[in-house]
């Protein structure tokens, strides 16, 4: 995809590997998805922000939608952030960036920057939030309030 999709554009499809085993977003149709790409583990931030739904887990869990994380690290290297930090929320490994390109994230030096895409049933892009700096991070009130803004599934 030549450019980032936008609120209203089909999501782009895309298969990774990830903490909780493979993710296909074609294959959670009918569920809302939240896409949280971030630059990278057992950074300052990421962690920041990944402890912060770990310790807001039934928050995360009451939001009604299927929540990951994405970054260009490997999957070793998701597992053990994941488990130094006993994070609830699955990592998938980007690891040639295809899936940061086709959403518009991908970035030199960082190589993934922090953003935020909400996914309706339909797998429709609804929300986006693209961090210029990333030194800050979506919190749960903020998905929340993204994924309330959306209408009901019919």
């Amino acid at each position: 995809m030549a450019s980032a999709p936008k609120v209203g554009d089909p999501a782009p499809d895309f298969t990774l590997e990830g903490t909780e085993g493979t993710f296909r977003l074609s294959d959670q149709r009918g569920r809302r998805v939240v896409l949280l790409f971030y630059p990278g583990d057992e950074t300052h931030v990421c962690t920041k922000q990944f402890c912060s739904y770990r310790d807001r887990a039934s928050d995360m869990s009451g939001l009604d939608a299927v929540v990951v994380g994405i970054s260009r690290q490997d999957l070793d290297s998701h597992r053990s952030f994941t488990e130094h930090h006993g994070l609830t929320v699955p990592l998938l490994a980007d690891v040639d960036r295809s899936v940061a390109r086709a959403y518009g994230v991908a970035a030199p030096v960082i190589g993934t920057r922090r953003a935020a895409f909400v996914i309706d049933e339909e797998g429709v892009v609804r929300y986006r939030h693209v961090h210029a700096l990333g030194l800050d991070y979506q919190s749960v009130d903020d998905l929340r309030a993204a994924l309330d803004s959306l209408p009901a599934h019919a």
